[in-house]
């Protein structure tokens, strides 16, 4: 998602990646040969056990509120081809999780939005754009054991577009978009212990960046609405992407959270929502998500050190790996093939991934993920399963929920399994399970965002 949305709702794996805005599941188990993969016959066998939790952004069906999680297990969405379904277990999020939200904050949570789950795997994270909810789930019963709600900041607004639990699970970062701050939640897992640090707190809007100049100020960084926090595998640093265009590099530990790297608009452009480790960097995009950024797609690659207050504005100043303003782009989620060879970009726009080499950072090429089942795909999110053969996406729904509706509309809501070929070099759209939600009136209401692999 990245747009404003106001007093009510609305984002961005992005990144998000989310694309993830983690470390992806990677590349364990036995892969298939490069022969069996193109040709689509790897065996089950050949993955270890895994599962698919995807999310619908849309309301539970006759609510205002809710929505749903869907979760397959991952050996049965590999081998489908076309148009397929398969089974899913479903977490209705109108039921226990609204009544936890309402109890525990006294609102019900709106527009489930990013999903992530925590180092050891055993809670999920879900953030609710538009209310500014943050549920915790045990990842192996599915139940919610704890709702907590944003604060109230710029003009009283308040959204949780990202959640991002840290490597060692002492704590949840938080982007809260309209209302400019980031936010960070204290976790015990094993203890179920999950409470706000509000000692912690960065006010985006309000702040002085180290450098002396306003952390927000037109022609500087003109809207810091936080859109991903995307944190290192190491937790020594998060990189906050922004609405208005910058970047802040914070310590996501300290105690208040402290910028040591500032970056502005002419550095690095809005919108950024995916961001992916690879290679001893951070890559980073950008340019999708209103109107005044569809002509943009973007790609950076900032480097894991030499981050200090004292550090002049855009310092160290990151690598463009690529740039495109023609009409029309879109940088969205993104992707670690497996062995750590390539990063995959997607556009909701164009339907395609833009594919870099880690290595060189040079430009593999691109990914059509159009098919004669899904002439308009809107690929979103995405996440790699266990053996690094699929990849497996959301697409988005003709009715979208949050992102401008010309990027994020698409016209065959569900989860698409991308076959991967020779180590993510290219790849195609296998297959489509589709996920619906029509209202009394028949309209097609589902829109799928999140998406994370979990192993078992």
């Amino acid at each position: 998602m990245k747009m404003s949305f106001g007093p009510f709702l609305g984002a961005t794996v992005g990144l998000c990646l989310l694309p993830a805005c983690v470390e992806p599941v990677g590349s364990t188990g036995l892969a298939a040969s490069e022969a069996d993969i193109e040709a689509g016959t790897e065996a089950a066998s050949d993955e270890q056990p895994f599962e698919v939790w995807a999310v619908d952004q849309s309301n539970t069906n006759g609510l205002a509120y809710g929505g749903t999680v869907y979760i397959y297990d991952g050996l049965s969405l590999v081998g489908g081809s076309g148009i397929t379904q398969v089974p899913a277990e479903v977490i209705d999020l109108g039921g226990a999780t609204a009544a936890l939200c309402l109890g525990q904050t006294g609102a019900n949570p709106v527009r489930p939005h990013m999903l992530f789950f925590n180092a050891a795997r055993t809670h999920a994270v879900l953030s609710f754009v538009a209310s500014g909810h943050v549920a915790i789930f045990d990842a192996a019963t599915r139940a919610p054991v704890a709702c907590l709600r944003t604060s109230a900041g710029a003009d009283g607004a308040r959204q949780a577009h990202a959640a991002v639990p840290a490597p060692d699970d002492s704590y949840i970062l938080v982007a809260n978009q309209n209302g400019k701050l980031l936010e960070r939640i204290a976790t015990d897992y094993a203890a179920g212990s999950f409470a706000w640090d509000p000692g912690a707190t960065l006010d985006l809007a309000r702040c002085v960046a180290p450098s002396g100049d306003p952390c927000q100020f037109p022609h500087i960084r003109p809207d810091n609405a936080p859109i991903c926090p995307i944190i290192d595998a190491t937790g020594a640093h998060g990189f906050i992407t922004l609405r208005g265009g910058g970047l802040f590099v914070v310590d996501p530990a300290a105690t208040p959270i402290g910028i040591v790297g500032e970056y502005d608009v002419a550095t690095v452009h809005g919108n950024g929502c995916g961001g992916i480790e690879a290679g001893g960097s951070m890559f980073i995009d950008s340019g999708g998500g209103t109107a005044a950024n569809l002509d943009q797609f973007d790609v950076y690659r900032f480097p894991l050190t030499g981050y200090a207050a004292t550090n002049a504005p855009n310092t160290p100043l990151p690598e463009v790996v690529f740039t495109d303003a023609s009409p029309d782009r879109d940088a969205h989620g993104m992707l670690l093939t497996k062995q750590g060879r390539n990063v995959w970009a997607l556009d909701r726009i164009r339907g395609v991934a833009e594919v870099f080499d880690v290595a060189t950072s040079a430009h593999v090429g691109t990914v059509d993920l159009k098919a004669p089942y899904a002439s308009d795909p809107a690929p979103d999110l995405m996440d790699i399963s266990p053996s690094g053969n699929r990849a497996f996406v959301t697409l988005r729904g003709p009715t979208p929920l949050s992102g401008d509706p010309h990027a994020s509309t698409g016209t065959t809501p569900g989860v698409g399994v991308i076959q991967l070929i020779q180590a993510g070099d290219s790849g195609k759209l296998k297959s489509i399970t589709p996920i619906t939600n029509k209202d009394a009136g028949g309209v097609e209401r589902a829109d799928p965002h999140a998406i994370r692999v979990r192993l078992l």
